[in-house]
């Protein structure tokens, strides 16, 4: 029999899986021969964070010297009055990916399936790869989630099951209905994620952030589905990176085993605080989204672009061929704006671009004319 203790290593071994990962590329800030850029590859607040949030951010520095309240318990009390929902329910992290990961870590290992579909955030198989798990993809169907594609898919391995609603890098999303459907027809070993990191955005009545969900899964002792949150979009706070998940206890209690003990910084929890309590800020925020997104789908349908349906913060723009979509983006840099090319999930042909303030998105339509 062969005996691998008698084969030498010459350096320490990895897991298993993290090889196949290819490292998450974030937006640029930055280009050559640009003193500034307008910065439209990733999704920030284009209004920023409340002027509130600020200063007590830097109010807690003050003492920086002290460790943070480990289990957040005044966030969670405050995020427990805004949702209607008990703080033992809710744990919180740095940032909403930072959940997403501990999740993974949580439910699944080698030889288990994290499902999702054809354009999931890239975080999800990541996570999945880290551990070793197994990714799987369902087809979307017109850059949308197809309830139908992932039930198919779900296997005796399946653990858990992703959707973004609204979705990245699409920006489309789901209904009531759908998501409605896809729990009730997913077996109760499997959770549910449901990513709602632009939950803030869409106004439609027929859209649901997911709580509803969750509320009615804990009131039916079926504890398999949560909901995550952040506050680095609507609220503007990407710089501080804060999250939040729902869900019931139980899947509360493994996630708090597992994560950092102070995995959420004083000032980080103080802005959150300040986010919280100043809805008028978020409204402005939101009402400005709306305006200016109706604004950028206006002027790309009228010039002949593609542009899926976006509930959150940014817009997908579909070009003819990858190699159109290259040449804009290239164009665009030597403008000094900088958007997101998507080929990395599956879109070679598309762009994303961030809905930005005002003036950024006047600049964005007069070079997208010159191109």
């Amino acid at each position: 029999m062969f005996d691998v203790r008698a084969v030498p290593q010459t350096r320490p071994q990895m897991r298993p899986g993290i090889e196949r990962i290819t490292p998450y590329k974030p937006g640029e800030s930055q280009l050559p021969g640009h003193d500034r850029v307008i910065k439209l590859a990733s999704n920030e607040s284009a209004l920023g964070a409340s002027p509130r949030c600020i200063e007590a951010a830097q109010a807690a520095l003050a003492d920086a010297a002290l460790y943070p309240d480990a289990g957040c318990a005044a966030l969670r009390t405050a995020l427990a009055d805004h949702h209607g929902v008990a703080a033992d329910q809710l744990v919180c992290a740095a940032g909403s990916e930072q959940l997403l990961s501990l999740l993974v870590r949580a439910y699944a290992g080698p030889g288990d399936e994290v499902l999702q579909s054809q354009h999931a955030f890239m975080v999800y198989r990541i996570a999945a790869d880290a551990q070793g798990a197994h990714n799987v993809f369902a087809p979307e169907r017109d850059a949308r989630v197809d309830v139908d594609a992932l039930l198919d898919r779900v296997s005796e391995k399946t653990r858990l099951v992703f959707v973004a609603n609204p979705g990245n890098p699409t920006g489309t999303w789901i209904g009531r209905r759908a998501l409605r459907r896809l729990r009730a027809g997913l077996p109760a070993r499997v959770l549910l994620v449901i990513d709602g990191a632009y939950a803030e955005y869409p106004d439609d009545p027929d859209f649901t952030d997911g709580h509803d969900l969750v509320a009615e899964a804990i009131a039916a002792q079926a504890d398999n589905v949560v909901v995550t949150r952040t506050f680095s979009k609507a609220y503007g706070l990407a710089g501080l990176r804060v999250g939040y998940l729902y869900g019931p206890p139980s899947v509360v209690d493994p996630l708090n085993r597992i994560r950092e003990v102070f995995n959420v910084t004083a000032p980080s929890q103080a802005a959150a605080l300040a986010a919280l309590a100043d809805q008028a800020h978020l409204a402005q925020t939101l009402a400005h989204n709306r305006r200016e997104i109706d604004r950028l789908s206006g002027f790309l349908a009228d010039r002949g672009y593609k542009v899926s349906p976006s509930g959150a913060n940014f817009l997908l723009v579909h070009f003819d061929t990858a190699e159109r979509a290259q040449a804009a983006d290239a164009h665009l840099r030597e403008q000094g704006i900088i958007v997101r090319p998507v080929a990395g999930y599956g879109l070679p042909q598309c762009l994303r671009v961030t809905v930005g303030a005002e003036a950024d998105n006047d600049a964005l339509m007069t070079a997208l004319d010159a191109f």
